[in-house]
């Protein structure tokens, strides 16, 4: 197998004061490194950092100083962060990085911030019981698009980036992995997270309506379609994709599933557009890369949003897909995106698509770095172009030393 070209998912604060993290990180054999620039609260492991071993973020932040000017006239704006010394985090680090011969792309997540959660809570996903999910963003709120289109801007085309990744560039929902999570007692499967994740906020219950649904009806229909649920009785789990919709048109009746996928569908598409030009327009150079965390699977929401393959390539320049799981979640999720590649394989922009397997490597965290060499070259062989290793800051050594084998045997 030819080596395609490989990125690290780092932390500003996994390099800032460490000086031998640049070299470490170029030993790996990677050619790239996708560096945290606007990201959600967290607590994470140095395992090497000469001065710390745990770094707390105690809230959604920008790991760089915000302009003023550029934020002026907007109710809603990121919190710079506080918890490191430096005034630039994002870029120091990736100077440093550069410095030893890495391209350094920008790491930006967008619905996901709880704080501003708190802080609006009339932007907050509200589900069909009317509980508000802090930390999911609405994005068919006008305001929250505003922001977005803004972060995007401003913390995806950072001076020295050569592209960018968006996270959550589209609807979050239930799953949240949140402080001392306690929400694992009632089974959900798939297709219950689908209907938990669903907004019924002033601005989705217009939506409903303006396809023909009446808002309360359907509310209650979500509410009937998840009493089983709360019963015990579970259908297709998270990871059961081949079922998952088909789930979701049981409980809820087919007619309605379709009405709620066309809304959210209609909202993400034109979300990820607006946002996808903003950076575009802010970067300005022509070979600026704009890729998407994504899951072909249109319903599914999160971190990698449900998007349609042929859609999200009309405007992005590609995807980085979630691929941790074994070769059949590979196929599964690596299947839509290759057919769409070799289809014409090209983005807008005339350049061929990125098509990024994320494969994670930290052992702890249900990675598999000593298996990385096969499950690469097999999402190369799905048609992945590109991989993405997640995380070279949070690894352990021997996840590492598994990563620089795996990497130089390509």
């Amino acid at each position: 197998m030819s080596r395609p070209r490989t990125s690290v998912f780092l932390y500003p604060w996994d390099v800032l004061g460490d000086p031998d993290a640049p070299h470490r990180i170029a030993e790996l054999g990677v050619q790239q490194v996708t560096l945290a620039a606007a990201y959600h609260s967290t607590r994470a492991l140095t395992p090497r950092h000469p001065r710390h071993r745990v770094i707390t973020a105690r809230h959604s932040a920008v790991l760089y100083p915000p302009s003023a000017g550029h934020w002026a006239g907007h109710r809603m704006r990121p919190r710079p962060q506080a918890w490191l010394p430096s005034a630039d985090p994002w870029h120091e680090a990736a100077e440093a990085l550069s410095a030893a011969g890495l391209d350094v792309h920008s790491w930006v997540v967008l619905a996901h911030n709880s704080l501003l959660g708190q802080e609006h809570p009339d932007v907050q996903v509200r589900n069909a019981y009317g509980d508000g999910y802090p930390w999911a963003l609405c994005v068919a709120r006008p305001e929250v698009l505003r922001y977005a289109v803004a972060l995007a801007a401003e913390a995806g085309a950072r001076p020295g980036a050569a592209g960018t990744e968006l996270e959550s560039c589209g609807w979050y929902g239930l799953a949240h992995l949140h402080a001392h999570d306690k929400i694992a007692g009632v089974p959900l499967g798939g297709a219950a997270g689908y209907l938990m994740s669903l907004c019924f906020c002033g601005t989705c219950r217009a939506g409903y309506a303006g396809l023909g649904a009446d808002p309360d009806e359907l509310r209650r229909a979500v509410r009937a379609g998840l009493g089983p649920g709360w019963a015990g009785e579970r259908g297709p789990g998270p990871d059961d994709r081949s079922g998952e919709w088909a789930e979701v048109e049981r409980l809820l009746g087919a007619d309605a599933a379709a009405l709620t996928l066309s809304w959210r569908r209609e909202v993400a598409s034109g979300f990820q557009r607006a946002v996808v030009a903003a950076v575009r327009a802010a970067a300005g150079a022509a070979g600026f890369q704009v890729l998407l965390h994504a899951d072909p699977a249109p319903h599914r929401c999160g971190a990698n949003v449900g998007v349609d393959p042929v859609d999200v390539l009309a405007h992005a320049d590609g995807v980085v897909l979630p691929c941790t799981g074994g070769a059949a979640e590979r196929e599964a999720v690596l299947g839509p995106f290759g057919g769409r590649r070799h289809v014409d394989g090209r983005t807008p922009g005339g350049r061929r698509a990125v098509i990024a397997a994320n494969l994670t490597i930290v052992s702890g965290m249900g990675g598999s770095p000593h298996t990385l060499a096969a499950d690469a070259a097999h999402a190369v062989e799905l048609g992945a172009t590109e991989l993405r290793l997640y995380h070279a800051g949070l690894a352990c050594d021997a996840d590492l030393a598994a990563v620089r084998k795996a990497l130089s045997a390509g």
